[in-house]
This record gives structure tokens, C-alpha cells and sequence, in this order.
């Protein structure tokens, strides 16, 4: 009996993981594996470029987990530098293209697994293709701006967007003595937090030298005599000097293939899957990492977060289903940690806006503490907010913003969260206590204490 071929599209946490794990469970005699990806790396944490780019992280194979080599020595046909350019779900098979030579071909399959990632948002500026601007999403984006930096002459950069990779990336650059400037179009940076909590944000960055400046949304990339980019327009008139641009708006599934053949898609555009990972409809397929949306366990709805994170475990559920195996991913609560400079950014379950749009009714609490006793040498300031559902007190969601020792507290959040903890629960959680690393009362027990509070004064 002829083996099975699994084809796997991207060759990153996802898909590498379950090319992997599919191994594991079965042999060459029984699953080839095929896979397929675009870059000349695999398996790499994309989530490490920041500090690879900063020079915290001084060797970029370092962030490589497995090389196309250790793959291939396991039995998977990894096909570098080479690009699927379309699915013929019909006829089960995907055309492809070498990259180097243009030659193009037909793989068959019998299972097919999608991780295609995602891409660095561009927004289509004039002047958005000029030399010396640049999404980081992959290494070879990141090797890019390694080498772009070492040419240009100015220290002068200006990020656009303040997420999660905008101020990352803001760091990086500091890091490499340049003179940043971030332009966002919200109230305040990390629109990934409430506004009350990213104003503390702001003002760190302010306070690190970094130039936040708000309701700045970037109009036109302009150019000198070159081609090369030396300055990033705004809306109101304004001209930011630069001699490299970074793009730190976000990043979209890479989901261009999924739509044309017709595969189900969400409102962010990502591919739409069951617990088990099988795109909906379509036994034979899977799709995991940064293409796919996830079920939020706290909204009910279904939502776009690119995390490594989820990728890997994607990639062991997938693996495990194609295996011959069973394994289910259930959903995420939204938690993600950031840093810049000496900040600390956590947050997890809902923002203020994400409760409004599903119909919530909550309260907040925001408290001021410390990271370890007051007393202690070293004690760092930290704040924590908290909503929680007004009549049943269930939480909702916690943002933690601070210095060394924050944003992990997060994960006592999260953990409440996927369990669905109320607050007054939370309050007696049996958390570890001793000077150097809390204060008696952490400060998630004391915002989930005045979230009990506040619950009780709604009288609801």
C-alpha cells in the first residue's frame, strides 16, 4: 500500500510542528511529508527579532530552532525558497515555483495543512516602496534592516504604529543609538490596552527619550534625490525627519491562496477551523499559526492573534489529526506580555471596547502598587486594571503595566480567565508571598479585591 503525502504550506512554527509531530506518530512507509516555504529560513522565533535587531541577541541563528537540515534528516521533504502560488482543492494538489530558477510544478496530496503566517501591514502610501522602510515579520525581513541601518549615514528613525511590534522595534532601534520617533494614529500607544493604561505607556517612552507622538497618522513616505526615504508626512502637515522607516502597524493573515480557492474566511480574514484544527467543511485540510482566527474564550468570538505561542500548539493539534491522533485546541484568552526599555506591558481577556461590542455590562478597578514589598531595594512601581462583569462578577480581563517582575503576573489572569473565575475568587487565590517578590497582598489580589468591591455597588 502506497504512503499518504501530507503537504504542508509554510515552513514555520505551525506548519513545521505538525510536519513533526505527523512524523512522530507515523513513518516514511505510511506519510510523506512535503513542505513548502517561501524564505530561506524554518522554524524560528519570529518573536526574537526585535532583540536580534537591538543587539541583545547577537547571532541570528540563534533564534532557529531546527534547521532545514535536522528536518530533512527526519524524513520531511522541505523545499526551500519555494513559493505555492495555488491550491486546486478539486483535483487535491498545489502548484509551486522555485524561487531562484522560476520553475514551476504540481504536488499532489492527500492531506494538506495551511500555515501560511501572516504579512507586516503596508498601507499604500506614496513613497511606501523607497529604500530604507521595512516591515519586520521574518528573518529575512529582519536581515534587511540589519543591513539597511549599517548603510545609512543618519541615526534619525521614525516607527509607524505603536503595537506591540512598533514599540518593540522602538527599543531596537535606541539600542542601536538612533534618535526614534513613533507616530500612531490612536489616543495613546498600544491600542492593545485601555487608553488610561497606554497614557502610562506614552509617558515612559517619553521618558526614555523616545518620541511618542499621538493622532499622527502617516500620509506619504518622502524621498530624496536617491529613492531613499527622509522624512514620514502626517495628516496635519507635519515632517518627521528619517533615515529609516520601520512599519510597526500590525500584521494581516497571509491568506491570499485560502481566498482564492474559496476556503472559508473570518472578519479579520483568517482561515476559519474546528477545535481540531480541520479548516470548516473540509475534512482533508488543516490551517494553524498567524493565518488562522481562534476562538476568544471570553468573548465567544472568534478573533485574529499571531502569536508563537498559539502557532506551536496549532502545529501539535494539526500533527496529532493528521497523525492518526487526536488533540483539540479550544480557544485563547488573549494574553500577551511586551516590554520597552525597562516597561513591562501585559494584558489579557477584554479591553473596555471589546466588552461594550459584545453586549457586557462591567466595572474596572485600577490600582497603584509595587512589584515586591515597598520596602524592599529595587521596588518598582506597578498598575493594574481589572474588569469584571457587574451582576455575576466573573472577570473579564487585566492589564498590567510596570518594571521587572510585571507583566508574568498577567499569567494569574489568564489562568483565572480560562477557568472562569469571578473576582471574589480571584481575591482568594493561594499566591506565593515573600518580600523580594510581592507584597503581601499582590496586586492582582488587591485589583480583584476592589473589583469585588465595585461589583457590589451596582447592587445588580
Amino acid at each position: 500500500m502506497a504512503a499518504e503525502r501530507l503537504v504542508v504550506v509554510g515552513g514555520d512554527a505551525a506548519g513545521m510542528s505538525a510536519a513533526s509531530q505527523a512524523r512522530r506518530l507515523k513513518g516514511a512507509d505510511e506519510l510523506e511529508i512535503v513542505a513548502f516555504e517561501r524564505s530561506h529560513f524554518t522554524s524560528y522565533s519570529a518573536c526574537g527579532i526585535p532583540y536580534w535587531i537591538g543587539g541583545l541577541v547577537t547571532e541570528r541563528d540563534a533564534l532557529v530552532a531546527r534547521t532545514p537540515e535536522e528536518h530533512r534528516a527526519r524524513d520531511i521533504d522541505l523545499r526551500m525558497r519555494t513559493e505555492v502560488t495555488e491550491l486546486d482543492l478539486a483535483g487535491q494538489r498545489v502548484r509551486s515555483r522555485d524561487l531562484e530558477s522560476g520553475t514551476e510544478s504540481w504536488t499532489g496530496y492527500d492531506r494538506l495543512v495551511l500555515a501560511t503566517g501572516a504579512r507586516p501591514v503596508r498601507p499604500r502610501l506614496p513613497g511606501i516602496g523607497a529604500a530604507g522602510v521595512h516591515g519586520v515579520q521574518s528573518l529575512d525581513d529582519g536581515q534587511r534592516l540589519l543591513d539597511s541601518l549599517a548603510r545609512t549615514r543618519g541615526r534619525r528613525a521614525v516607527v509607524v504604529g505603536a503595537g506591540y511590534i512598533g514599540v518593540e522595534m522602538a527599543e531596537a532601534l535606541v539600542q542601536r543609538d538612533f534618535e526614534v520617533t513613533v507616530l500612531h494614529r490612536g489616543e495613546q500607544p498600544m491600542s492593545t490596552l485601555d487608553p488610561d493604561m497606554g497614557g502610562l505607556v506614552h509617558s515612559a517612552m517619553n521618558g526614555m527619550g523616545i518620541r511618542t507622538v499621538a493622532r499622527a497618522e502617516a500620509v506619504k513616505i518622502l524621498q530624496d534625490g536617491d529613492g531613499r526615504a527622509r522624512a514620514v508626512a502626517a495628516a496635519a502637515g507635519e515632517e518627521y525627519p528619517a533615515d529609516v522607516v520601520v512599519l510597526g502597524i500590525g500584521v494581516e493573515p497571509r491568506t491570499a491562496l485560502a481566498r482564492a480557492a474559496g476556503l472559508p474566511l473570518g472578519e479579520s480574514g483568517g482561515l476559519l477551523t474546528d477545535l481540531s484544527m480541520r479548516v470548516r467543511g473540509h475534512e482533508n485540510i488543516w490551517a494553524g499559526g498567524d493565518c488562522v482566527e481562534v476562538l476568544d474564550l471570553v468573548s465567544g468570538r472568534t478573533r485574529h492573534i499571531p502569536l508563537g505561542t498559539h502557532a506551536n500548539k496549532h502545529g501539535q493539534v494539526i500533527g496529532s489529526g493528521v497523525g492518526g491522533g487526536y488533540a483539540t485546541f479550544p480557544g485563547v484568552v488573549g494574553t500577551a506580555v511586551s516590554k520597552v526599555c525597562d516597561l513591562e506591558i501585559a494584558r489579557t481577556g477584554l479591553r473596555e471596547k471589546d466588552a461594550r461590542a459584545v453586549g457586557l455590562r462591567f466595572v474596572t478597578s485600577t490600582i497603584r502598587s509595587t512589584n515586591t514589598a515597598g520596602y524592599y531595594p529595587g521596588a518598582a512601581e506597578m498598575t493594574v486594571k481589572m474588569l469584571a462583569e457587574r451582576r455575576t462578577g466573573r472577570l473579564l480581563g487585566v492589564q498590567i503595566v510596570g518594571g521587572a517582575g510585571s507583566a508574568k503576573r498577567v499569567d494569574i489572569a489568564a489562568v483565572a480567565l480560562t477557568a472562569g473565575m469571578t473576582v471574589e475568587q480571584v481575591v482568594s487565590l493561594d499566591l506565593g508571598y515573600a518580600p523580594p517578590f510581592s507584597p503581601v497582598w499582590d496586586p492582582v489580589l488587591v485589583a480583584a479585591r476592589k473589583a469585588v468591591q465595585a461589583v457590589r455597588a451596582t447592587g445588580v
